[in-house]
């Protein structure tokens, strides 16, 4: 007597069956139009060169590129808009400085939104009575000394954030889930991480930020800590190029000195 048995897919091929599903096509034509085979592509070459993620069930696979889709954001690693990452075999969308650069982009809003590192050899001075800053000097080498993000709008309104790898680094250590995580883009590209942490605070807290990017950031879930993020999700809720006389708005807890991703 024989017995018929399923045999179980291999994951790549489990998750080229669901996206190859009616409802899920249509998710993903509904989001990107003429654009979708290619994000599918995309996801499918992603997926088949990381074991991590064949550990995670395709479905939530899926799911979870669909918020990339619906923002818009290419999911290439090389490109550094937006990532699939798997944490302890569950997937998660998490954003890049890219994509949330994008999206600011989008709302018409600036004129000016920049983020990058300064190196050894570089110095910002600030005023704290007005908040004027000033970077001087040339780089002497690769050595990064901190990080910057600036921001100026359309109506004048300009913002700019600097901190020091130490003040990035307890950042990380207080709000990232993935720091101290084998292989966590904090061990692979600091620099990366750091200028999407520069960007996300500065247009979380002094930006105008479309539906779009409220909710792009809320669901970002390498900085989803609930306790230790409660203050600034609040903040972030609260509110819907050239350096040049900024102001630079130090960390509660320690103070902006002067001294300044794929990438996140």
């Amino acid at each position: 007597m024989s017995e018929s048995r399923e045999v179980a897919l291999k994951p790549v091929d489990g998750l080229k069956k669901i996206v190859s599903s009616q409802s899920v096509r249509e998710q993903f034509n509904n989001a990107l139009q003429d654009s979708a085979p290619l994000f599918v592509a995309s996801l499918i070459d992603i997926f088949t060169n990381d074991k991590n993620l064949q550990e995670c069930p395709p479905n939530m696979v899926v799911m979870e590129a669909l918020k990339a889709a619906t923002l818009k954001l290419p999911i290439n690693k090389n490109l550094g808009f937006a990532y699939i990452v798997a944490y302890k075999g569950k997937p998660e969308f998490q954003m890049g400085y890219r994509g949330i650069i994008q999206l600011a982009i989008r709302t018409g809003q600036y004129k000016y939104l920049n983020a990058g590192m300064l190196y050894e050899g570089q110095r910002v001075d600030s005023d704290f009575l007005t908040g004027a800053v000033t970077i001087s000097g040339e780089p002497k080498n690769g050595a990064v000394i901190g990080y910057f993000a600036h921001m100026e709008l359309l109506n004048g309104f300009s913002k700019t954030l600097f901190w020091d790898k130490a003040q990035v680094t307890a950042h990380a250590k207080k709000f990232s889930k993935s720091w101290g995580r084998p292989n966590s883009p904090w061990t692979t590209n600091f620099d990366g991480m750091a200028t999407k942490t520069m960007i996300r605070n500065l247009l979380g807290k002094y930006g105008i930020l479309s539906v779009e990017m409220i909710s792009a950031l809320s669901g970002d879930t390498d900085e989803r800590n609930p306790e230790a993020r409660a203050d600034e999700e609040i903040e972030l809720n609260a509110n819907s190029g050239d350096v040049i006389d900024v102001e630079v708005v130090p960390e509660p807890e320690t103070k902006a000195t002067g001294t300044d991703g794929p990438s996140f």
